[in-house]
């Protein structure tokens, strides 16, 4: 299809589109259902024919990467393994090797499928690049977003769209392409694609994900807003992290105008890249955010005002299969640029949505002038109220009955494999019951609740209790719905090890936070402050201490949890995935059972072999435990100052 006028004048638009039923090809070993399968493509390609999009748009054809590309960004040890796994030879121990992944299968089309996508990446954006198209489509898999330089994870095997950016940018100089924005719209962190591009001030990568305080997957702190890029990349890497599911049209729009959209202009980029995720989209089992069909229009729509249009749409996650055919479809109508865009969003985002705005613009604001004016009053006080808390996984869907359009019936299958039940997120009368009904249960026991880190200080322990921060706090704490301060206060020391890990905290910014290992160990000595609260307070402070501010619809550990920690070895138990969701038993105390919150020991090795960092406190985290352990009369400034050290400095 060559550049057309139509008939009232108007040049349109090229547009590129790229679609190979051979990238089907890699789906799991046995035909076991899965939620990222060959359908995903398929349903898509079948949504744009019925529409008639491929008679309008210019098709290009999908074109296996070259080793040489994809080494670019990956390690050769991870290229090889992609380049063979399909082959004879690992037969017998594909599945092996696919176990000892994150969240991967493979089978005897997996090469084929993963340089099909990567190529076809490379090719789409080349075009671009040149001209020969205004714009692309290139609808792939498997995705690729999360694909590490040495590891595949998360459904994808080699990172499409930083190959395809490192091609043009490094191989092709003739091109013109010296920056380039890559967005990144699905649900999930683009934690690969960051690291990447950590240090290059070329590309200006943007991310807005659930992140939930590191608990969403990939559950790591990779996608804090504090991750800003190192070096001569520093600045140029935007996290934009909800703080709760359930994010739709407003919260995005939110976001483009006030954090996006300046800085773009200020980037001004050569090219835009899309790592075009659906899983945000409304009734995405796996994203449980609520953005619509019209959303993803405006959202693409705002970006085509930079590069010149120039733009790639590179497909990453998305599951429920109406929810991604429709979303792909109103996409490329946006980019034909021949429909005007029809719909409406509802009125205001949530509360916590402009807390991590002002957030993100704070930070980044001495990087990108644009950001450096304080938001008005009147902007923020437009919210919704930020959702009731609830107890889910990382990959839990959070949306209403009503708005859950339909999904194959096999990825259902999938999804009680993979996935809790779908929280129905209604409050009627039964629910507002229930919970007065357990807040009440466990307001008549008490517990001691042991604390090893800031909560040495009461008055940071207060800031759980009635709410409020103390000084080097980012944000302050909404506090538990019973605000009676703690019984009694008491100290002893356990035998167990004092470390710092972690990067940065929600509340205290960069540098390490207090851990506790779980583990036992009569050379280690630590000091801990007992608070005697109750049981319905120690489970407002547990979710403040791993997500911050929520309401509780049910309690995260109840009577049955308690006494299972206290009467069966290990004297531990998980409760959620947070860094201090691992409650661990200490003996008792006046016939009440001693508890604290820590890391769990999977962590703890995590920690021991480098795959997360130990890190020395901040100045004024540390300074709240010192204080503490003074106005206990525990240690002294010195001795305080000197355990702090040797718990920083000591290996694990």
């Amino acid at each position: 299809m060559e550049g057309s006028v139509d008939s009232a004048g108007k040049s349109q638009r090229r547009v590129g589109l790229l679609y190979d039923e051979r990238m089907c090809k890699h789906s799991t070993p046995d035909g076991e259902p899965h939620p990222e399968n060959p359908d995903r493509i398929k349903v898509i390609w079948n949504k744009l024919q019925a529409s008639s999009i491929p008679q309008r748009c210019v098709l290009l054809e999908a074109k296996e990467a070259e080793d040489k590309h994809i080494l670019a960004v990956h390690s050769q040890n991870h290229v090889d393994l992609i380049k063979k796994i399909s082959s004879r030879q690992f037969d017998s121990k594909r599945n092996r090797i696919a176990s000892k992944l994150d969240s991967i299968y493979l089978n005897e089309g997996t090469s084929e499928a993963a340089y099909l996508a990567a190529g076809s990446a490379m090719e789409v954006t080349e075009r671009v690049a040149k001209g020969e198209v205004d714009s692309a489509v290139a609808i792939i898999r498997p995705p690729g977003h999360h694909a590490e330089e040495d590891e595949a994870m998360g459904f994808c095997l080699f990172n499409n769209v930083a190959i395809a950016a490192s091609y043009v940018l490094n191989e092709k100089p003739e091109l013109g392409i010296n920056k380039i924005l890559i967005v990144d719209w699905d649900v999930h962190h683009g934690n690969a694609t960051q690291k990447m591009f950590w240090n290059d001030p070329r590309v200006l990568f943007f991310s807005v994900h659930r992140h939930e305080f590191g608990s969403f997957y990939p559950a790591t702190d990779d996608g804090f807003y504090t991750m800003i890029g190192e070096g001569p990349g520093a600045g140029y890497n935007i996290n934009v992290p909800w703080e709760n599911g359930r994010c739709g049209d407003a919260d995005y729009f939110a976001v483009w105008e006030h954090i996006l959209i300046p800085v773009a202009k200020e980037f001004n980029p050569d090219l835009i890249i899309v790592s075009a995720g659906f899983d945000a989209a409304i009734g995405d089992p796996l994203g449980g955010c609520r953005i619509t069909p019209y959303g993803y229009s405006v959202m693409l729509k705002k970006l085509m005002n930079f590069a010149n249009g120039k733009i790639v749409l590179a497909l990453e996650g998305g599951y429920n299969f109406e929810s991604i055919a429709k979303s792909m479809l109103a996409c490329v109508e946006v980019l034909l640029e021949d429909k005007p865009i029809l719909g409406s969003s509802e009125a205001y985002p949530f509360e916590s949505t402009w807390s991590v705005i002002q957030a993100v613009r704070q930070t980044l604001s001495d990087y990108w002038p644009s950001l450096t004016n304080e938001l008005p009053v009147e902007l923020l006080n437009q919210k919704a109220p930020s959702p009731a808390y609830n107890r889910t996984s990382s990959s839990d869907s959070e949306v209403e009955d009503h708005e859950i359009p339909k999904v194959s019936p096999h990825l259902e299958e999938a999804l009680q494999e993979i996935i809790e039940p779908l929280s129905k997120l209604q409050v009627d009368d039964g629910a507002q019951a229930y919970v007065a009904t357990w807040r009440s249960e466990l307001s008549k026991f008490d517990v001691w609740y042991a604390a090893f880190g800031s909560n040495l200080l009461l008055k940071r322990l207060l800031c759980y209790i009635e709410g409020g921060q103390v000084d080097g706090m980012l944000k302050p704490c909404v506090g538990s719905e019973d605000k009676t301060p703690p019984k009694e206060i008491m100290w002893k020391t356990f035998p167990h090890r004092l470390f710092f890990g972690r990067e940065f905290t929600l509340s205290w910014g960069l540098g390490g936070s207090a851990f506790l290992n779980p583990e036992s160990n009569s050379e280690d000595k630590t000091h801990m402050c007992l608070y005697r609260i109750t049981l319905e307070q120690f489970n407002d402070l547990l979710v403040q201490a791993n997500y911050g501010g929520h309401t509780l619809s049910s309690p995260l550990f109840d009577l049955s949890a308690l006494n299972s920690v206290t009467s069966e070895e290990p004297h531990s138990l998980q409760v959620l995935e947070g860094w201090y969701g691992n409650i661990v038993y200490l003996g008792k105390e006046h016939s009440n059972p001693i508890l604290t919150m820590t890391c769990t020991k999977s962590n703890v090795e995590r920690f021991k072999s480098g795959e997360v960092a130990l890190c020395a406190p901040s100045k004024k985290y540390a300074s709240t435990i010192v204080t503490g352990l003074v106005e206990g009369k525990q240690l002294s400034q010195e001795e305080a100052l000197a355990y702090i050290q040797e718990a920083s400095t000591k290996p694990l």
